[in-house]
């Protein structure tokens, strides 16, 4: 009976680790089938089977559009950093030939538009090391980008912080006014998101100007419900309360004390731009 009861015990505490060391495949790379994608990172390796050990048959460029067919969901998630993704199936045209392969979803846009006969690709490109104030540890950090294309010419490209693995819930890709900045084009808006409180939501504007992309300070919010927050947005020129050649970054912070009580405080930063360029007022 003892012996019984050690086997049974060893069993399930097998399964809970198993369940405590499984990984889930955030969310930005949760892709769907029969719809089609654009490849992120240049040369992403085209695989025979899924996994990291399979046979390389094929490698795509940046912009490389291909047709997402499976989610190997049977396959176990490729970590790489703080980004997690299933491996799919895809189909792909390069020249008068059709290919099909498997490729890591980490690899692939999270999100892409067109205009004026330009690509714009927002993905995410890697995992860093970043010292935390105020004590410098050494936290991780994915850093994300967006592409200008034209066809398979990078024309340029932009980098940027968007947390860590917790925060790539959710995502969204959009393209915006020029909010009345001088020589402005257009302005293209990037956003991770969690899911949880406390999980921080990151938004990061990149101005156009002259095929040049011009990354503004990145905004974050982040909050538990009845307790805290921390907000952060822009008002543009062409907002209420804006001011020609300027945006304004503002801010709010709430904290609720031990009697229940809201405490908040505001503060807000003036950029000046000069059609090229912004410096802080």
């Amino acid at each position: 009976m003892k012996t019984l009861l050690t086997a049974l015990f060893l069993l399930l505490l097998q399964f809970f680790t198993a369940q405590e060391n499984e990984v889930y495949a955030d969310g930005v790379f949760n892709f769907t089938e029969n719809k089609s994608q654009k490849v992120f990172t240049d040369w992403t390796r085209v695989r025979k089977e899924p996994g990291t050990t399979a046979q390389i048959i094929d490698s795509l460029q940046t912009n490389q559009q291909v047709m997402i067919l499976k989610k190997e969901e049977a396959v176990p998630v490729l970590q790489l950093g703080e980004r997690r993704a299933n491996w799919y199936k895809v189909s792909y045209q390069k020249g008068d030939t059709t290919s099909e392969g498997y490729v890591w979803g980490g690899n692939l846009c999270v999100g892409y538009r067109n205009k004026n006969g330009y690509d714009f690709l927002f993905g995410l490109s890697k995992t860093i090391d970043k010292k935390t104030r105020p004590f410098n540890e050494i936290d991780k950090q994915n850093i994300a980008g967006i592409k200008m294309m034209e066809g398979n010419t990078l024309i340029d490209e932009v980098y940027f912080d968007t947390g860590k693995g917790e925060e790539l819930s959710t995502a969204s890709f959009s393209i915006e006014s020029n909010h009345k900045l001088q020589e402005v084009e257009f302005t293209l808006k990037a956003m991770v998101s969690g899911e949880a409180c406390g999980i921080a939501t990151y938004d990061q504007y990149v101005l156009l100007k002259d095929k040049k992309l011009i990354a503004l300070p990145q905004l974050m919010n982040v909050g538990d419900a009845g307790a805290y927050y921390h907000s952060e947005e822009y008002v543009f020129p062409n907002d209420k309360g804006g001011i020609p050649n300027a945006f304004i970054l503002k801010a709010e912070d709430m904290e609720v004390d031990e009697k229940d009580r809201e405490h908040k405080k505001r503060s807000s930063k003036t950029y000046l731009w000069n059609g090229s360029s912004y410096r802080l007022k």
